[in-house]
């Protein structure tokens, strides 16, 4: 069963030979690359800090670490550029459920425009 947040079959098999790990790749094989960007997924989507992130997904720790080591060796990136030279994809899609703000931000930002907050 498919938890909320985590990817389809459909999705993990378009992005699973772009990451690193694979058996055939060389150095050490990624284990539970599937589950690693489930968690990755779970952190951006719900908004928590990655010492949220439920057990089922790993080590907190563990799962930030190799994150960022992705995002500083560029595989997010080379994973996003592959994504988008596709135009039928429906997953690129930002709405505002997706862009945040802290609660002292939005007032101050709502002051700043004199509108009512009541």
């Amino acid at each position: 069963m498919v938890q909320r947040y985590d990817l389809s079959d459909a999705q993990w098999a378009r992005i699973c030979e772009l990451l690193p790990g694979k058996k055939c790749d060389p150095g050490r094989t990624g284990g539970h690359n599937r589950r690693f960007g489930n968690g990755c997924l779970w952190v951006r989507r719900s908004g928590a800090h990655w010492h949220d992130l439920p057990a089922r997904y790993g080590k907190w720790k563990s799962m930030h670490t190799r994150f960022a080591r992705w995002a500083k060796s560029g595989v997010w990136e080379r994973v996003f550029e592959a994504l988008t030279k596709d135009r039928k994809n429906e997953y690129l899609m930002l709405d505002s459920t997706l862009v945040r703000a802290h609660p002292p931000r939005q007032r101050h930002d709502m002051d700043a425009l004199n509108v009512d907050s009541a």
